[in-house]
């Protein structure tokens, strides 16, 4: 069974989203698919209450950097709110998340995204900031920096965006099993694994 995974290494709920789904996936023996996006795209297409929230809802903010610092005791993530950019044009990081899915390197140089940005407060826009990255996890980044403007990953990231704004998503994490049920959010898992085992066992 496949279990989809869009997200942005510009979102601490993503972070925690991309580190949870994978013990859970292989837990469960899914398949699990990252699907990188721009959720500043999304917001901006779907979900404009984001920016009120920051800006009108202070309350809100304040229980935000609680809430955070919660999960990331629960996790044993180092999050770190907000950041000293935020929030943080994450394209070309994204961009190179898709250019490394061809060469099985997504997963280390996405989790080493997160900790740059949420643990650490690196700018991950600026390109010296991935160059580092991927010297961090063994990517040579002479390979990857250069093509982060190439039109064809410009193009990749903008499809997955859309494709999640048509299939109901309004941010990230957001997960589908079997392309249709969704879940917003690293506190739906358990639901994901209940979908799962109900599934089986129909």
């Amino acid at each position: 069974m496949k279990l989809e995974l869009f997200f942005d290494c510009s979102s601490p709920w993503a972070y925690l989203g991309f580190e949870e789904a994978q013990p859970l996936a292989e837990e469960l023996g899914l398949d699990l698919v990252f699907r990188p996006v721009l959720v500043g795209g999304v917001f901006n297409a779907v979900n404009t209450s984001v920016y009120h929230v920051r800006e009108k809802v202070p309350a809100k903010a304040a229980w935000v950097g609680k809430d955070l610092r919660d999960w990331a005791r629960l996790t044993g993530h180092e999050i770190h709110f907000p950041p000293a950019v935020f929030p943080v044009n994450s394209a070309k990081a994204m961009r190179a998340c898709l250019l490394l899915e061809e060469r099985g390197a997504l997963i280390a140089f996405a989790r080493a995204a997160f900790e740059a940005y949420w643990s650490r407060g690196a700018d991950i826009s600026q390109e010296r900031v991935l160059e580092g990255i991927c010297r961090s996890v063994g990517i040579d980044a002479d390979s990857v920096v250069p093509r982060l403007g190439d039109t064809d990953l410009k193009d990749r990231l903008r499809a997955n965006t859309d494709e999640l704004i048509a299939r109901g998503g309004f941010g990230v994490p957001t997960f589908f099993l079997k392309r249709s049920d969704m879940y917003f959010g690293v506190d739906r898992l358990p639901m994901v694994r209940e979908a799962v085992r109900r599934a089986r066992a129909g």
